[in-house]
């Protein structure tokens, strides 16, 4: 693996004021926080901090205020809740630079914590503008980052900052990394991916890297579709990217030459309409359809050759659902395959890693997102790490 700097290369941190990068930018009503999932991911970093006698000054964003001063997207609100999760006092900052930012800085004692302004408020921070991250840089003596979610993003306080500073991965930073390491970086074989949802032409460049890395690839959801047609394969009125049929069967040939094995659908369920309770029928790849006809999940054959491959595998990385999963019944092919995966992480005999958006979802669903050896919600920062791309925020942060 390649080594990232973490807090264990950080020494004498009393009395010095460390900038750490959260992602804060956590679902909000009436100026209430909602969850505050993204609030505890941070807590063992600011804790460690405190613990160490550092000043702890957090950067975050909220929203899209590009570059205004929006007062609905602060982050004051979310101070009460972080207090209440850490069970000490936050300040709070009404700028993250200036004036504001400094003399808050300057009257937190050893182990004191500050929350500073949406660092969106200055059009700078997403400019990545050089003058803004050395005025951050300027209010601190480390800078840590600890918000994986925003570090495919090239900004001020993501990206430039750290070449001012020493800079290092926080807690929850330095487990993603270590979990996508053990996934696709240095995995133990042989590796199953699984890739769902709705288009081939979002997920292209995934393919094409994971092909290149896995032993096996299942490919579910519409997407499969896509696959299937491309074979010839009669799928009704489903959701395909039919004009994508040359590109799948492109991606059909390179997995081939490069030795992984892709596990499309044998089989499939089937219904005239998305609603829940539906009339449903199993198909056998192959079969007529009606154009009425809709593939709305995996079928049980195609399940069960999921599971056979789950068992036979020693590493498990998961984008994307099999089915429609926010409707029953056509979640069955998801929640049992996740299920199964969850029992063999369980067991220690898998390492199984899921992430990006609607993969949470369905794992959250499936009830087994604890039982799993890593569930990423970083979403597009996930997905880019997935394509094989550099993480600005993260290449910032090697040795």
């Amino acid at each position: 693996m390649t080594r990232f700097r973490t807090l264990d290369d950080a020494h004498d941190l009393a009395g010095k004021t460390a900038l750490v990068r959260v992602d804060f930018n956590v679902p909000m009503e009436d100026g209430k926080v909602t969850d505050d999932t993204r609030l505890r991911v941070a807590l063992p970093t600011i804790q460690r901090l405190r613990d160490a006698g550092a000043k702890v000054a957090l950067l975050a964003h909220f929203d899209r205020p590009k570059g205004q001063r929006v007062p609905s997207m602060s982050l004051k609100p979310v101070v009460d809740d972080l207090e209440n999760l850490l069970g000490a006092p936050v300040r709070f900052a009404d700028d993250c630079i200036g004036p504001d930012a400094v003399d808050a800085i300057r009257d937190l004692d050893a182990g004191g914590v500050v929350l500073l302004e949406n660092v969106r408020f200055h059009a700078a921070e997403e400019a990545n503008d050089p003058v803004f991250a050395q005025k951050l840089a300027d209010l601190g003596d480390l800078y840590v980052n600890d918000a994986f979610s925003a570090a495919h993003r090239a900004h001020a306080s993501t990206e430039g900052i750290a070449h001012h500073l020493p800079a290092y991965a926080g807690e929850s930073m330095r487990r993603e990394l270590d979990a996508l390491d053990a996934a696709l970086g240095n995995p133990q074989k042989p590796v199953l991916g699984i890739v769902g949802g709705a288009k081939v032409s979002t997920k292209l460049d995934l393919l094409k890297n994971l092909v290149g890395k896995l032993d096996r690839l299942a490919i579910g959801g519409g997407m499969a579709n896509t696959f299937l047609f491309a074979q010839g394969i009669d799928i009704g009125g489903s959701l395909a990217e039919r004009d994508m049929a040359d590109t799948a069967r492109e991606i059909m040939a390179e997995a081939e030459a490069k030795g992984c094995k892709l596990l499309l659908p044998v089989d499939f369920v089937v219904a005239t309409e998305v609603k829940p309770g539906a009339a449903s029928r199993p198909v056998i790849a192959g079969a007529a359809l009606s154009a009425d006809d809709k593939i709305l999940d995996a079928g049980p054959a195609t399940v069960a050759r999921l599971l056979e491959a789950l068992t036979a595998s020693k590493t498990l990385i998961w984008n994307g659902p099999l089915g429609v999963f926010e409707v029953p019944p056509f979640d069955a092919a998801t929640v049992t395959v996740a299920r199964h995966a969850a029992a063999l992480a369980k067991a220690g005999l898998l390492v199984a890693v899921g992430g990006g958006g609607d993969t949470v979802s369905a794992l959250n669903h499936a009830g087994v997102s604890d039982d799993m050896t890593f569930v990423s919600t970083a979403g597009g920062a996930f997905l880019e790490w997935m394509e094989g791309k550099p993480l600005p925020g993260v290449e910032a942060l090697r040795v």
